[in-house]
């Protein structure tokens, strides 16, 4: 980092007709006495929670034993380059979902995965469950945000009625702002590209509509901005803003793109505009815009749901024609353990792709990944058992705060998921006592 004297504000916008573009941590946003002032051990500045449904092929998932990552189980091996920020967590439980009166196993893991408490579905349109941790974070982290959290999903989520024998907001959804709202996840990129740039806080949205129909960026909004702008910045901030801007372009761009492809190859679906047909691409396009939102610091909390519970998706993409729910229940044949495990592998390697990006976009002194810990896993272990014991769990980036990876910790029997839920929101700088069903801290995230 390039400590300065010059002080840029930090909330500083380019502002034109029908957008709003913040701007990146640039040198010149830290003064010389904040950026001295910052330690090793400082509260990391993000967290987000990845989830992914039908359980594991847990065989593929766990190292052979504890310790150092020498090498990387085979779902995982997609994040070889960024081992070192990898903490696989094993012996980690749910017992909350044990605990539910009504819903199948599903319902169960999503329902309980951020909360830790079982939840009472007196009806469909009737849930009383708990606020999750994410959204704990998010009450105080969102006060320094345009939007407290953002939730985000690959599949839609409007199902409504019945799903897994109780209500479908359990399973369209991992994120709870109160015991009785639900947050609805978002997959339609365009829709989550005009929440952090486009006409939110306008009034006029025949402006917006008419500058999308021209076929203009949102870029071309704010044009005398950005010049004006770019002549006070110097030459390292300068390369990042550029390179900021051609990510915003870029996002927009494959936005227009899948909408044109949408309504010129698919006109019998009932596809929202924006959402690209090819999972992967869609993944892609998604991760890229939770990257902006972090990198403007539009959000600093997330969930992304990589698929919603029972979801029944096929991958023949990667030679997996079968449905992933059904697959998922794979009594132990080999045949489909090894298609299994080639769809979870196929996920993580899309939630890579972020933690990559991440990785090598600098920020203060250090990257975006160093300020900024995801958990990813699933509310289900073995997806043939639908046990919610020894989950497949793993944190990743948060070297800000401390947080060791490269290794694999086993916990003993029983350690309740809650442990590391009070853990996190420790680390996010906001110590509780309890939550769920915890019993205490998760220790050994730091050190060797």
């Amino acid at each position: 980092m390039l400590i300065t004297r010059k002080h840029l504000p930090r909330r500083t916008v380019l502002r034109g007709l029908g957008a709003a573009i913040a701007l990146p941590l640039l040198d010149g946003m830290v003064p010389a006495a904040t950026a001295l002032a910052r330690t090793a051990a400082a509260p990391i500045r993000r967290f987000g929670a990845f989830y992914v449904p039908n359980g594991m092929a847990m065989g593929w998932w766990f190292p052979e034993a504890e310790g150092p990552l020498n090498a990387l189980p085979p779902i995982a091996t997609s994040l070889e380059r960024h081992k070192d920020q990898l903490l696989l967590l094993g012996g980690l439980d749910v017992e909350a979902a044990n605990l539910v009166r009504k819903g199948g196993d599903h319902a169960r893991a999503a329902g309980t995965f951020l909360s830790c408490v079982p939840f009472d579905a007196i009806s469909d349109s009737n849930v009383i469950a708990s606020v999750t941790v994410d959204q704990i974070a998010a009450k105080e982290l969102g006060r320094e945000t345009q939007l407290a959290s953002l939730e985000l999903a690959i599949e839609s989520t409007d199902m409504l009625g019945v799903c897994d024998n109780t209500s479908c907001s359990l399973t369209n959804t991992i994120a709870w702002s109160t015991p009785t709202t639900a947050l609805p996840c978002d997959n339609d990129p365009r829709s989550v590209f005009e929440r952090l740039f486009g006409s939110s806080g306008s009034t006029d949205q025949a402006a917006r509509l008419a500058r999308i129909e021209q076929d203009r960026s949102i870029l071309d909004a704010v044009t005398d901005e950005i010049a004006r702008l770019d002549l006070g910045l110097g030459p390292a901030d300068r390369r990042k803003f550029d390179e900021y801007l051609d990510a915003v372009r870029d996002a927009e761009r494959r936005i227009q793109m899948a909408e044109a492809q949408s309504s010129r190859e698919l006109p019998v679906l009932e596809q929202p505009a924006g959402v690209p047909d090819d999972y992967a691409e869609h993944a892609k396009l998604m991760m890229d815009l939770l990257a902006l939102a972090y990198q403007v610091d539009m959000t600093r909390i997330s969930t992304f749901m990589l698929a919603r519970e029972v979801s029944g998706r096929a991958y023949p993409e990667i030679g997996v024609a079968d449905s992933h729910h059904p697959l998922s229940h794979h009594q132990d044949e080999a045949a489909k353990l090894d298609r299994l495990h080639k769809v979870n592998e196929y996920h993580f390697r899309q939630f890579a792709y972020l933690v990559d990006k991440l990785a090598n976009t600098p920020e203060g002194d250090g990257t975006l990944l160093d300020h900024t810990l995801f958990l990813y896993g699933s509310g289900i272990s073995d997806s043939n058992t639908h046990f919610h014991d020894d989950l497949p769990i793993a944190l990743v980036g948060g070297g800000a705060a401390g947080i060791t990876g490269g290794r694999y910790v086993r916990y003993p029997k029983g350690t309740p998921l809650a442990n590391l839920h009070v853990a996190v929101l420790d680390k996010l700088g906001f110590p509780v006592d309890a939550f769920g069903d915890s019993t205490g801290k998760l220790d050994r995230l730091t050190g060797i």
